[in-house]
């Protein structure tokens, strides 16, 4: 599903330059994906989507609560179990260096709890930031470009001071 997901990323600059599911998915079989991860990328994607439609829709009711909260988000046992700790800390370090926002935040542990993996591969979660942003037609900026497409290997390691 992920090499799916890169792809259109890499493919389609905007999500919505993308065709109707059914045009898609037979032009992901013509390149040579599976259909059964076809489908679960286009079903994860269409819940990626009514997320970011519903959060849209709350955005300006929630706008001000939002920009002057101070608060810090309490993960659930579930998610904690299922997120991992790297996990949880690239989404920490995601919104604390104001990359993300605490919608963008609920949006991308919403669909990593969706990838039934266990921890959650910090790769993976990559992924799911930048089609986060994909779908919502942002670029990621410089840093956070940097920080989701480094592969590990290649990230210089992070010190504490």
């Amino acid at each position: 599903m992920f090499d799916i997901l890169v792809y259109l990323y890499e493919t389609y600059y905007r999500p919505d330059a993308c065709p109707d599911a059914a045009v898609l998915a037979k032009k992901l079989s013509a390149v040579g994906f599976e259909q059964d991860e076809i489908s679960e990328a286009l079903d994860w994607l269409t819940v990626l989507a009514d997320t970011t439609n519903e959060m849209v829709k709350q955005a300006p009711q929630d706008a001000q609560v939002s920009t002057a909260s101070k608060g810090f988000r309490i993960y659930a046992e579930r998610e904690i179990a299922v997120l991992g700790t790297q996990a949880m800390g690239f989404i920490q370090f995601l919104e604390s260096a104001n990359l993300i926002d605490s919608q963008q935040r609920e949006i991308v542990i919403e669909r990593a709890l969706a990838i039934h993996e266990s921890p959650v591969p910090l790769d993976k979660l990559k992924v799911v930031v930048l089609m986060m942003l994909w779908s919502q037609g942002k670029d990621p900026d410089m840093l956070m470009f940097d920080e989701l497409l480094l592969s590990d290997e290649e990230a210089e390691p992070r010190l504490l001071h």
